[in-house]
């Protein structure tokens, strides 16, 4: 009997956040967005309003929607 290995291809999902203005900002939205289960990296861009997110496989966008709203900014769909 073999291992089988984790061929799971990451899921890179761009968002649009309205509300950040600065690196504390893009800070809040990444941290929440990293608690999510199978996020692996977030990276927000207050100037462009995108924060990127790769995980193991496609997330629900109401999951996503919930931890921007705990950072206190609002999602407006994917760009």
């Amino acid at each position: 009997m073999t291992p089988q290995s984790d061929t799971r291809t990451p899921v890179t999902t761009v968002y649009r956040v309205t509300g950040m203005s600065c690196g504390h900002c893009e800070g809040a939205v990444s941290g929440e967005l990293s608690r999510i289960p199978g996020v692996t990296s977030t990276e927000a861009v207050a100037a462009s309003g995108e924060v990127t997110v790769v995980s193991d496989g496609p997330l629900a966008e109401d999951t996503v929607r919930a931890a921007v709203d705990e950072a206190g900014f609002e999602l407006t769909g994917t760009a």
